[in-house]
């Protein structure tokens, strides 16, 4: 009966397995039937290896899919007990409920599972009845449109003495009832536009738009839509990706510098007008009308730093672009173009300059005061000397100073000869200072006669101060 019952199931098998595909009808209902193979001994003893022990039955049953991972199984079964004892080999019958909890999502070809409930089991031969409880696994495995393998293993504990067993069950599967589908709420297609293009299909789903354009608009009527067109609003042709090209020379009037006269890609679309004959055609060259190298745009660059003259802070001197096109000849960070001591390093703070100390500051703002001459000529009073070996010594302790020296008058008698008085004066202190060893170079002087007062020349008080020599600190 055994090898008749395996027999087939295979047949079974073999004929929906070549009927089989991909799909799981999710039908709510299954019967399946099963071959039992059931062990009594091996509970008591212990020996679940010694398969003498295993007897027979079969199983028909219905399963209802309750939810999308559990199903309700009713099994109905008839088999042969053995109670641990070859003489007492009983018939029974027994009616279940099992709940079957599936660990994969429900449809696909291959569904394990595990299985709980009670069973109720009536021994013919004993004439008694009996509740066990089963717990297992079980695996459905597809092998139709509708048919499914299924293994299950139970292990069943019995109320009464003597009754824990194992089932094994191997057979068929069957899904029954009206086939359907899980049901698909059907949205309406948004269409934020509604241009009558759907978002997820529409390239301009923001804007109204035309369905050959696949939603987009085409605000110039040129065929080609706004979102390729690089000049939507104006006519053009596919070859120049919907731009007009005015002056037929092949160059799109958006990249055209002379969109009116033909010319060519090499010179955007300009014709080669070169007025200055540079080798810069006009429409790019910045100096037209004066002959300069590409580098510089077509203008002129005398001392060949790359920076165009009109540019050039420095335009006899080679410098480089970061500095305005000069140099930096003292490398304190100030070029030459703003550096008011290009040749000393000094602080960029103080426009280049090195900041003259306080103290000498002191001294020759005394000496302005302190330096004196006969009235009316360019001759020192002795008083002045101490006060002029003081810059001398100045020029000694710093090596980097220079001294420009300023004579000033009032404002009495003629202007032209007050210039002369005040340059007389301010030579007679470039003379003492050069007598006592100050290099020439380092020294400087200029009469300004009466054109730079410091006080009132109407008040005595007032026409003395003006009446002066200046010592000031220079840098090269």
């Amino acid at each position: 009966m055994k090898r008749c019952f395996l027999l087939f199931i295979m047949m079974m098998a073999i004929f929906v397995g070549n009927r089989a595909n991909a799909q799981n009808p999710l039908q709510k209902n299954a019967v399946n039937f099963k071959v039992l193979f059931l062990d009594y001994t091996g509970p008591i003893s212990g020996d679940y290896g010694d398969f003498k022990s295993y007897t027979s039955g079969v199983e028909m049953g219905y399963t209802r899919n309750l939810y999308s991972f559990l199903n309700v199984n009713v099994p109905l079964r008839f088999a042969i007990a053995n109670f641990n004892d070859p003489l007492k080999n009983d018939v029974t019958g027994d009616l279940g409920v099992l709940f079957q909890a599936q660990l994969w999502e429900r449809g696909k070809l291959f569904v394990p599972y595990v299985t709980a409930g009670a069973n109720g089991v009536y021994e013919f031969k004993g004439e008694q009845f009996g509740l066990q409880i089963p717990a297992g696994l079980g695996v459905d495995v597809q092998v139709g449109t509708s048919a499914f393998l299924n293994a299950q293993v139970e292990y069943r504990l019995g109320l009464a003495d003597n009754r824990n067993n194992v089932h094994i069950g191997l057979g068929l599967k069957y899904l029954i009832g009206k086939k359907t589908d899980e049901k698909k709420v059907l949205l309406k297609p948004v269409d934020f536009d509604k241009d009558g293009v759907p978002d997820d299909i529409d390239d301009c789903p923001q804007v109204p738009g035309l369905p050959e354009f696949n939603g987009c608009p085409d605000t110039d009527g040129d065929m080609i839509p706004d979102n390729i067109d690089l000049c939507p609003d104006i006519a053009g042709s596919a070859t120049g990706n919907g731009c007009p090209d005015s002056d037929n020379d092949g160059v799109i009037d958006p990249e055209d510098e002379c969109p009116n006269l033909p010319g060519t890609a090499e010179n955007n679309g300009c014709p080669n007008f070169d007025k200055d004959n540079d080798g810069t055609p006009d429409n790019r060259d910045l100096c037209p009308n004066e002959p300069g190298p590409k580098s510089t745009n077509g203008c002129p660059d005398k001392d060949g730093d790359g920076v165009s003259d009109k540019e050039d802070r420095c335009p006899e001197l080679a410098g480089s672009k970061e500095n305005e096109g000069c140099p930096d000849t003292d490398n304190d960070g100030v070029h030459d173009g703003i550096d008011r001591c290009p040749g000393t390093p000094g602080d960029p703070a103080n426009d280049g300059c090195p900041y003259v100390k306080a103290e000498v500051k002191e001294i020759l703002d005394f000496a302005r005061k302190a330096v004196q001459f006969e009235v009316g000529s360019a001759t020192l009073q002795s008083q002045s000397y101490v006060v002029l070996d003081q810059i001398v010594q100045i020029l000694k302790d710093n090596p980097t100073y220079g001294i420009q020296i300023s004579g000033h008058t009032d404002a009495t008698g003629d202007a032209n000869a007050n210039v002369d008085l005040s340059a007389k004066r301010a030579k007679t202190c470039y003379d003492y200072l050069i007598r006592k060893g100050t290099n020439p170079n380092r020294l400087d002087f200029v009469g300004y006669g009466e054109a730079r007062p410091i006080a009132n020349n109407n008040t005595a008080a007032g026409r003395s101060l003006n009446r002066r020599v200046e010592f000031e600190v220079k840098f090269k």
